[in-house]
């Protein structure tokens, strides 16, 4: 790609989200487990964006030092004073920049690398295009008003619109495409000769017909252009994201019981063939290989499930877990940075933590690594084919060897060699007749109590 073709993007962020009603600033606000910000971000450089701009406010720096995890670069408006002075602010920042820039604002999380492309593509063949789409309700948004060629006429907010103008349904979606250095100098000749004495992104195309450039426009559905200002808006942008994801797996090939029961994150990969059935969670940085099943009611997150494994129902995997190929998680399992090896079985009620569990071993129910001293974490290794009885508590550091059995309700606190039988257990006593005796002077008190 030549310099002339290169791709920049503005994101603008300053925004107070007051209506949020949080701490935190809106545009760090998850969807599907990542920031609103990572969405749009993450659209522009899948649009091909090779620099992009994020401008924040004086008290930005949370978002400014997300922007920069993810390779942006972050620019302060030290003044509220509107959406084109707010891309005036990505200046210098830009000013090597020889390309199209693409403008639009930090909040909408559903916005695709596909729209991005669009405005891209529509600014070659004009100049400069602007996104809008068809609004079942348009009265919140400015009216996008053609020319008789199609192009940009002009863009008017619904306080400012006639009732021809009014009647229109086509809304401007708040992204722009332009030469990087065109813009920036339309952008400096802004006026603020408003009300809200305001310089206006919108106002940028009348100053690029002054030179004589036309301003395409690319369409877009409703839905990907929504912004999130307040909680309830979260809320529904959440659920497009989902309804999104889920599709997307399905398509790939990823079985669902009930796809709206399984909540999924913008960073989940499913292999095809893969099989979820209802009320799943997965976490951020999740991988499962095909032909694995996730049963109902599990939790998974920063873990990895081989093939063909089976996890739950009400299985839990946390960040470091490893399942491998063939693996059996399952009832009330807890995994936490583990590596759990071909074909090794943890069906009930168990806690595996900072632990490896090797390759067709069987891992009892109410087994318990005690991976905690209450200062550090210890390691517990158990080896191939090894059998842990029920309600073992392997106190780490520790290592069970390959094909070792440990006997129900030990507590082993030394390393069992490979092929041996470790058991600790207290000697069982047995009392005859103690028990008929224990209840008969339970009785015989009880009634006591009640005659007096």
């Amino acid at each position: 790609m030549s310099k002339a073709l290169s791709k920049a993007a503005v994101i603008l962020a300053a925004g107070m989200g007051t209506r949020m009603k949080s701490a935190t600033p809106k545009v760090l606000h998850k969807i599907a487990g990542l920031p609103i910000l990572g969405h749009v971000i993450a659209a522009a450089k899948g649009a091909g964006a090779t620099k992009i701009v994020v401008v924040t406010s004086p008290d930005g720096q949370a978002v400014r030092d997300y922007a920069a995890k993810l390779g942006a670069e972050a620019v302060i408006q030290d003044q509220q004073l509107g959406t084109g002075h707010a891309a005036q602010c990505a200046r210098d920042a830009l000013k090597d920049f020889a390309g199209v820039v693409a403008v639009t604002y930090g909040d909408m999380p559903l916005l695709t690398s596909k729209t991005f492309e669009a405005s891209y593509a529509a600014q070659a063949t004009a100049g400069m295009a602007i996104v809008a789409f068809e609004a079942k309700d348009p009265s919140a948004y400015g009216r996008v008003i053609l020319d008789r060629d199609g192009m940009l006429d002009r863009i008017v907010e619904f306080k400012d619109a006639n009732p021809t103008e009014r009647a229109v349904t086509l809304c401007n979606a708040g992204l722009l495409a332009a030469d990087a250095k065109s813009f920036f100098r339309w952008a400096a000749n802004l006026k603020n000769d408003n009300a809200q004495k305001e310089y206006y992104l919108t106002d940028i195309p009348l100053l690029a017909r002054a030179d004589r450039v036309a301003c395409a426009v690319a369409r877009t559905e409703e839905e990907e252009v929504m912004g999130v200002n307040s909680r309830v808006e979260l809320a529904t942008a959440e659920a497009a994201m989902q309804r999104r994801l889920r599709h997307r797996a399905l398509v790939a090939g990823v079985g669902m019981t009930a796809p709206e029961t399984v909540y999924l994150c913008a960073d989940t990969i499913l292999e095809a063939d893969v099989q979820i059935e209802p009320f799943v969670v997965f976490g951020t940085g999740v991988t499962v290989r095909g032909g694995a099943q996730i049963k109902a009611f599990s939790h998974l997150e920063g873990a990895e499930v081989g093939k063909g494994a089976l996890i739950g129902p009400y299985a839990r995997l946390r960040p470091g877990a490893e399942i491998e190929e063939d693996v059996h998680i399952g009832n009330f399992v807890e995994v936490k940075k583990s590596r759990i090896e071909k074909g090794a079985k943890a069906n009930h009620l168990s806690y595996i933590g900072d632990a490896r569990v090797g390759a067709g071993a069987n891992i009892g129910a109410g087994t318990i690594t005690c991976n905690y001293d209450g200062f550090d974490k210890h390691h517990t290794d158990i080896g191939a084919g090894a059998f842990i009885g029920s309600n073992t508590a392997l106190v780490a550091p520790v290592k069970v060897g390959d094909g070792a059995i440990t006997g129900a309700g030990s507590t082993i606190t030394k390393d069992v060699e490979a092929g041996a039988l470790a058991v600790e257990r207290a000697d069982q006593k047995q009392l005859s007749g103690w028990a008929e005796r224990f209840r008969a002077a339970k009785k015989a008190a009880k009634a006591k109590r009640g005659a007096k």
